[in-house]
């Protein structure tokens, strides 16, 4: 698969890296030219312009700063564009810039899945993606069929699983779920306990 990525930061890096080696064709498209090299030069990625990164084959990876994803995304009518950012307040984890998601659907016209965004980036950056046994699930809110089946195998590539979170009206819900896990986690809270296994 082809994988445009829009951003040269610590998600592109390490969800572009995990891609280059399972196999796929990524193009790391961020701001900064100088910085969109070196970073695709490091991961086995090819380097191009934002605009490159949108047209560039089967996907878009969205892995910039919330405040500024829609701007620049832009309008990309028809494209599978994933949607990693978190706009997480740090300190008091709530939300920034709440519906990110939706607001990307609505002004790029493009088909917007919410995925990749409830793991810090340290989690991607991990050797294994299996914990205690089992392969690290990734929740999925999306409106398109085809577009959620796109991530779903890109999913797959790296060795986690999808999790059905609903269309993409629900991604506001993923979205606040991070802020409120990350400020459980960095409490030192466990939060798996809070979802025991039901049989």
């Amino acid at each position: 698969m082809r994988i445009g990525v829009l951003g040269s930061g610590g998600m592109a890096e390490a969800l572009g890296g995990r891609w280059v080696a399972a196999g796929h064709e990524v193009l790391i498209g961020g701001r900064s030219p100088e910085r969109s090299r070196e970073l695709a030069s490091r991961i086995g990625a090819v380097a191009g312009s934002p605009a490159d990164a949108v047209a560039f084959g089967d996907a878009v990876l969205l892995a910039v700063p919330a405040a500024v994803a829609v701007d620049v995304l832009g309008a990309a009518p028809g494209r599978v564009v994933i949607d990693c950012t978190n706009s997480v307040v740090p300190g008091r984890f709530v939300l920034d810039e709440p519906r990110v998601a939706a607001r990307l659907a609505s002004a790029s016209g493009a088909h917007v899945v919410k995925a990749f965004n409830l793991c810090h980036v340290d989690v991607w950056r991990r050797p294994s993606l299996t914990f205690e046994g089992r392969p690290l699930g990734v929740p999925l809110c999306g409106d398109s069929a085809s577009a959620l089946e796109v991530v779903r195998e890109l999913v797959r590539s790296i060795g986690c699983v999808s999790v059905d979170g609903g269309p993409l009206e629900r991604a506001e819900l993923l979205e606040a779920a991070t802020a409120f896990a990350i400020g459980l986690w960095v409490g030192g809270a466990d939060v798996r306990s809070m979802f025991p296994t039901i049989t």
